[in-house]
Order: C-alpha cells, then structure tokens, then sequence
C-alpha cells in the first residue's frame, strides 16, 4: 500500500490543539487506524479481494432493490421528497434523486430492511449496507470511478472491523448494535478515502463519527433497526464531508478518556485493533446471507433442514426439539413467540420450526405477516425450546436435538460462520440469491444489465450507468414486490 499525501479537495483542516487521548496502553489509535484507511489504493487490492468487493456490491443491490419499497424504506422516501434537497445521488427504485446523505440514509435504511444482506462476526455486525449506500451517493455526486469506489469500499471494511476488534466483545454484549454504532466509523473512513483525504484528515472524520455513533440493540424486530443502517451511512458520509471542510474533533476520538471505547462497553484491545487476523483481510471473513432471517438463527436453521431431511421427518414425527445456541442471542434473535414477519427474522424458535416444517427460509415471502401466523408452523414451535449457554461465545454456532415419536434422539451441531472458501461457487449461489430477490423488482433483463456493470466495476470511469439502473423502478413491478414488514 501507498501512503496518501494527497492534499484535502476543499479547505485545509484546521486544527485542534488538544493532547492525544489514552485508554489504557493505546495512544495514536484512532490515527493510526486513520493512516491505514487512507493508505489503500486499487492497484494493491489482491484479485480475492477485488472480487469479494463485487460480491459485496452485487448481493447490495439485491437486498437494496428488494427493500426499496418495504413500509419503512417508503416513509424515509417521503420524509426526503418533502424535505428537498439538490438532486445529487439516487435514491434507490425510488425514481427521484436528493442529497448525498438523504440518499444514503434512504438506501441504507432500504438495504437492510429484509436483514437479508452480509455480515462481518469479527464486530457483529452488517458491513455492506452502511458502506456501499454512501459510496454510491458520493462517487455518483462526485464522479469517481469505480477502483476508486473498490478501494475506499476496502479502507472502510478494514477500519470498521478494526474498531470492532479494539471494542469485542462487550460493547456488542452491553446493547449497542455494532452496524450502527462501529458502521459510522466504517462509512466515515470509506468517504474520507473517497474524498481523497489525508491521513490526518481521516482521523478528523472518525472522529466525527465517533461522537455520532449510536444504534440499540433493543431495537432489533422494530423499523429502527434498518434506521440504524442508514444513519451510521449517512452520519459517516456527513463525517468526512465537514472534515474535508475544515471542521475539528478530536483526533484520538476511539482512544480518549471519555471517548468513544470507554464510553460504549467493558472492554477495549488497542492491540487487537491494529492486529492482522490470520487470512490477512477482515474482507475475507465476510459472510453472505441465504436464509431471509438475523445470522444468529442460520447455524440452527440449517441443523434443523439437515436433521430433517437426512432422516425424512415430518412435523407428526417430532415431538420435542431443543436448540443449544450461545447466551449472546439473548437480545438479538430469541424472540419466543413472534407476531409479525419482521420479529419472526430474529426467532430462534420460530425459524427451527419453519426448517422442520419445510418452509423455504431463503424467500422473502416465508416471512410475511400471515406466514407467521400459520398454525402449522405456531403448533410445531411450541414444542420447540431454546437452551442458551454462557460458555458459547460464537452466535454462528448451534446444536439442535429432534426427539421423535419414535424414541430416537437426533442431534445435529452447525458452525455458520466459516466463511466460502471456493469464490466461484459463491458468486454462483450469490447470481441465484440475486436473481431471486431482484427479478420481481426490476425484471430479468435489467437483472443481467446490473450483474454485467458490477462485474466491470474495477473499468468503470463513474458509476452513473449502475446508478440510473437503480433509480427507476416501474411502479407496477414496485407494487408486486413482496412485503415482509
């Protein structure tokens, strides 16, 4: 990598004469986590990486595209046409443009309104869907191409992770939904990298972001929750915009007493922060979504549907089941006993009986309102218990026991967060997830027009071509998109 020197597009920063905050051994932090964001570049982005950032990008728009018209995506869409602003970024299947941060908080909102979209265990949390929303607003404002978007994409993932491992794993622990709070970080970074901004600069936009971050757990089944996404996108983008201007914070913002890690959580790991982990990228650690529902129930969906079809169950067949799953989802996806399509994605219960009873996780219709209500489905969750352990720390990990009517004990353990060690074969199952979730909205051809772009991102001299295929979505093929709200 090549350090940044570049000087800032717009006024020079002014800066703060304030000492270096410490927290415990770790003074510098937050610039030395500035000076790495600043340092990528597109020509030192390995040929994995460059393709798991089109990956990224393509299971974005998918998720993107089918949130577009969910009821809360809708009511931010309206909140900014009444609002106004200049026409600079597109608001995704919305067919209008507005302000950059209007349009990144719109489609990150929008993007992780199904929780359909990517995750990162390494902070808990969704990267994709507060990192690509402002990229795009910016880059379509700015006319940046797409290594660019490639690199700035990469400098945000690296920073948001790294601010995860500095604050793992009681911030996460103590209530605060890491997509939100560590995603601004991460948005910050990304922008900052887009703008072209110093490494100095770049601890001035984290810094920024630091006193914006915010996001609760608690939230998690409510229309807050995608808020969350599009906040810490649109709150980052603002970050690295006032930097690029001058404005002033803190530079040592993560660090500082009082600061952003000892204020958010127990526990703070400097060194952890500015460790590589073992395949040398967080990026590589990303992990895709395939079932429609919180990564916390996907281990215990899948040992449910292998139990279930290796041994031919039927739901008369089963008479208890008991799911062994990590204490951490408590509070994130153990709501017992669902009423809505949304609280059903974050039910541990609820999913396991859908896989036993054969509904398909991965569509989107499997969790509307009605679906949930299905007696079917309700009268094979109540024999359905969640056992949570203390000594399990990994929300990827669950074991589920099926006792049958015919006295046997089925047992199946599942591990969801080893990320894909073949690319090819997931970019296949990726175009299939893509296909399915984006066809209903935009059509087939406009389906393969979009795999066609993202696959040239790192030639694209702008992004305006992706953008306006985003932007315009018939109102008949919006009105027959599936609700899951």
């Amino acid at each position: 990598m090549i350090a940044n020197t570049s000087s800032s597009p717009l006024s020079p920063l002014m800066r703060v004469p304030v000492a270096i905050g410490r927290v415990g051994s770790a003074p510098g932090l937050t610039a030395a986590l500035a000076e790495r964001a600043a340092a990528w570049r597109h020509e030192a982005l390995d040929a994995d990486v460059r393709e798991l950032v089109r990956q990224c990008v393509l299971d974005w728009v998918a998720v993107c595209l089918a949130g577009a018209h969910e009821p809360l995506t809708r009511m931010l869409a309206e909140e900014a046409r009444e609002e106004g602003g200049h026409a600079q970024a597109t608001v995704v299947g919305q067919g209008f443009a507005t302000s950059c941060r209007q349009a990144a908080l719109v489609n990150g909102a929008a993007s992780h309104a199904l929780d359909f979209d990517d995750v990162n265990m390494s902070f808990s949390g969704h990267p994709s869907v507060v990192l690509v929303p402002p990229l795009l607003a910016l880059a379509e404002a700015r006319g940046a191409s797409g290594p660019e978007f490639m690199a700035a994409f990469v400098a945000g993932y690296e920073t948001l992770c790294r601010v995860g491992a500095a604050v793992s794993p009681g911030h996460y622990a103590a209530g605060f939904h890491a997509t939100a709070t560590l995603g601004t970080f991460g948005a910050a970074a990304a922008c900052a990298h887009l703008l072209g901004l110093r490494a100095d600069d770049t601890a001035v936009a984290l810094g920024i972001a630091a006193t914006q971050a915010a996001g609760l757990k608690s939230m998690f089944g409510t229309m807050c929750k995608p808020l969350h996404a599009g906040k810490a996108s649109a709150d980052g983008l603002l970050a690295a915009q006032l930097a690029a201007r001058g404005f002033t914070s803190r530079v040592d913002a993560i660090e500082a007493s009082q600061g952003f890690a000892s204020t958010h959580g127990p526990d703070f790991h400097p060194d952890a922060a500015l460790r590589d982990p073992a395949c040398g990228l967080y990026l590589r650690q990303n992990l895709f979504k395939y079932h429609a529902a919180c990564y916390g129930t996907h281990a215990a969906i899948e040992a449910a549907r292998q139990l279930t079809e290796r041994h031919e169950l039927c739901a008369d067949d089963v008479m208890r089941v008991v799911v062994h799953a990590s204490a951490v989802s408590d509070g994130v996806c153990n709501i017992a006993a669902p009423a809505s399509g949304l609280e059903a994605k974050f039910s541990l219960r609820h999913t396991v009986a859908m896989a036993i009873a054969g509904v398909d996780t991965a569509s989107l219709a499997s969790f509307s309102d009605a679906q949930t209500a299905c007696p079917d489905v309700q009268r094979l969750r109540d024999r359905v218990r969640v056992e949570l352990h203390a000594d399990c720390a990994e929300l990827t990990k669950a074991e589920v026991l099926i006792k049958t009517s015919a006295g046997a004990t089925l047992r199946q353990r599942h591990d969801a967060g080893v990320p894909a060690a073949d690319l090819r074969a997931q970019r296949a199952r990726l175009e299939r997830k893509f296909h399915s979730m984006a066809a209903p909205v935009v059509g087939t051809d406009t389906c393969e027009e979009l795999i066609e772009l993202v696959d040239r991102l790192d030639e694209l001299p702008d992004l305006s071509p992706l953008a306006g295929l985003l932007a315009g979505v018939p109102v008949a093929a919006a009105a027959s998109a599936t609700s899951v709200s």
